[in-house]
């Protein structure tokens, strides 16, 4: 008799089917304890960033196991799309790889192909450390890694909304996310996330993942913005930064008293 599969260790790509929205944040800073108060606050998943803040592999791992003991998510965002720097996040226990500057359908092959084992990837086999991170075996870890782990592809360039069909099209994406910021430098509009020829790409990149049928993200920086694109039928919504949020919570606590 054929043992059965092990349950998932994800839970996201099932609330995604069901079109249920799911929140998370984006860890900047190397701290288990911001991570751990993150985690217990209610979000979903979280993405340490190992694009554009000063956190090692050690910190990350240290960030990943620090969601232990909750139902967050642990993935990562990667400097670049290339397998080998995809590697090790997932072999120290992440459950999904973010890809920046997707501007074509090979690029999103490539990055499809570095997150699954052979015959369906190419991902090198050495993860160590991850069956400890989620307290089972290597050969249960093995039998749900591929169906586990998220690829998550950013939509951030000119070029990639113009292409955004051809990108959409490739097998294996499980989440497309848009970037604003990179969006808009693209175009030499840095720092204005609201011109409206920015604003016109965005909604270019949006229709063409929601007509794609693969699940959609952004960055909500309202509960009104965030109910809106609810309502569009985006699944994953970034609530902030680390640092961003802690500044809002300070803001909000000093709003109103007298000084």
């Amino acid at each position: 008799m054929t043992p059965a599969k092990p349950a998932p260790l994800n839970r996201l790509r099932q609330l995604w089917r069901e079109g249920r929205p799911t929140f998370g944040a984006i860890a900047t800073i190397p701290s288990i304890q911001t991570v751990q108060i993150m985690a217990r606050s209610g979000i979903d998943w979280i993405i340490v960033d190992l694009e554009h803040g000063p956190i090692d592999l050690g910190s990350a791992h240290a960030m990943i196991t620090a969601t232990a003991g909750t139902p967050c998510v642990p993935m990562v965002r990667i400097a670049a799309n290339e397998p080998w720097l995809a590697k090790a996040p997932m072999d120290i226990g992440a459950l999904g790889i973010n890809f920046p500057m997707i501007c074509s359908r090979s690029d999103a092959e490539k990055a499809v192909r570095s997150l699954r084992y052979p015959p369906k990837g190419e991902r090198l086999w050495g993860p160590f450390h991850a069956p400890f991170r989620w307290g089972v075996s290597m050969p249960d870890y093995m039998a749900t890694a591929d169906d586990d782990m998220i690829c998550m592809i950013t939509i951030e360039h000119v070029e990639a909304v113009e292409r955004i069909d051809e990108i959409m099209a490739t097998p294996g994406i499980d989440l497309a996310v848009i970037g604003p910021g990179d969006l808009a430098t693209s175009i030499n509009k840095r720092g204005l996330p609201d011109d409206p020829e920015v604003l016109e790409l965005m909604a270019r990149a949006e229709a063409g993942i929601l007509k794609s049928g693969v699940p959609i993200g952004g960055v909500a920086r309202t509960a009104e913005q965030a109910n809106r694109m609810i309502e569009r039928g985006y699944v994953a919504l970034a609530l902030g930064f680390d640092w961003s949020l802690f500044q809002r919570g300070i803001a909000a606590s000093l709003e109103g008293i007298k000084r």
